[in-house]
C-alpha cells in the first residue's frame, strides 16, 4: 500500500499534531475541503494496511519539501539545522561535504556521524568546518547538505536513493573515494579528484535490496557490522 506524502502529512499533522482540518490546510497551503479529500483517503489507506497485513510505503505525491525557512512546523529539522549549520558562502565559492572520521572518508554516506565542509574559490580550499549529523538518518542527510548550501558531496559507498536524493538537490556525487578527507577536497578543487559514483554501500549485498543503501532505513533495521536484520 503506498500512502502519498500529502497523505502522510495530512494524517500527522491532524492525528499526531492534533491540528485542525482548517490549521492542517494553512500549514499545507491547500484548501480544507482537499485536506478534507487527502486526510479521508489516508485514513482509508491505513485502515486496510492494519486491518489485512499490508506492507506501507511512503512515496510520491504533488508536495514540495520544506527548506527550513520561515517554517512555522512544530519540530522541522531542516529549520534547526538551517539554524545551526547554515554556514553563508561566497557567490563564487564552491563547497564540498565529505562524511567523516578521524582524518578519513567515512566510508557508509547513510551512517556518518559528521561531515567535513569545506570551501573552494579559484581551485584552492580555503576554509573547512566539521559538522554534526546529531543522529540525522538515511532520508534526511540529503536534506541537510541541501542545507548546508552544499554544491558537492564526496564519499566512499552510497546507495541509490541516497544518490536520487542528492541529485533532487542538485548536489554533485563523487563517490567511490576513500583516504584522507583534506586530500580529497584539494583533489576535488584541483580537477584530479579519481571517483566512482556508482559505488554503493559495502556493507550491503547487492542481493539484499539492490545495494540501495537507505531505501528500508538501515538504522531501523539495526544495519551494524554484519550486514541488515531485516
Amino acid at each position: 500500500m503506498v500512502l502519498t506524502m500529502d497523505e502522510y502529512e495530512a494524517v500527522r499533522l491532524i492525528d499526531r499534531e492534533g491540528l485542525s482540518q482548517e490549521q492542517c490546510g494553512e500549514r499545507m497551503g491547500i484548501a480544507r475541503t482537499t485536506v478534507q479529500l487527502i486526510y479521508a483517503v489516508a485514513r482509508k489507506k491505513l485502515a486496510d494496511v492494519l486491518a489485512e497485513g499490508r506492507a506501507l510505503r511512503i512515496a510520491g505525491g504533488d508536495v514540495e519539501l520544506c527548506r527550513g525557512e520561515g517554517c512555522t512546523c512544530s519540530a522541522c529539522y531542516r529549520r534547526e539545522l538551517s539554524r545551526e549549520y547554515g554556514i553563508p558562502k561566497g557567490e563564487h565559492t564552491m563547497r564540498i561535504a565529505i562524511p567523516y572520521e578521524n582524518g578519513e572518508i567515512f566510508q557508509h554516506f547513510g551512517r556518518t556521524e559528521r561531515f567535513k565542509v569545506y570551501d573552494v574559490q579559484e581551485g584552492k580550499v580555503v576554509s573547512a568546518k566539521v559538522v554534526e549529523t546529531n543522529g540525522t538518518g538515511h532520508g534526511a542527510l540529503a536534506g541537510m547538505l541541501q542545507v548546508l548550501g552544499a554544491d558537492a558531496l564526496v564519499c566512499g559507498g552510497i546507495g541509490g536513493g541516497a544518490r536520487a536524493a542528492l541529485d533532487a538537490a542538485g548536489i554533485a556525487l563523487y563517490g567511490g573515494v576513500t583516504g584522507d578527507a583534506d586530500r580529497a577536497a584539494d583533489a576535488l578543487a584541483e580537477g584530479t579528484l579519481v571517483f566512482d559514483s556508482e559505488k554503493v554501500c559495502d556493507h550491503h549485498g547487492e542481493h539484499h535490496h539492490g545495494g540501495d543503501c537507505g531505501e528500508h532505513g538501515c538504522g531501523e533495521h539495526g544495519c551494524g557490522e554484519h550486514g541488515c536484520k531485516h
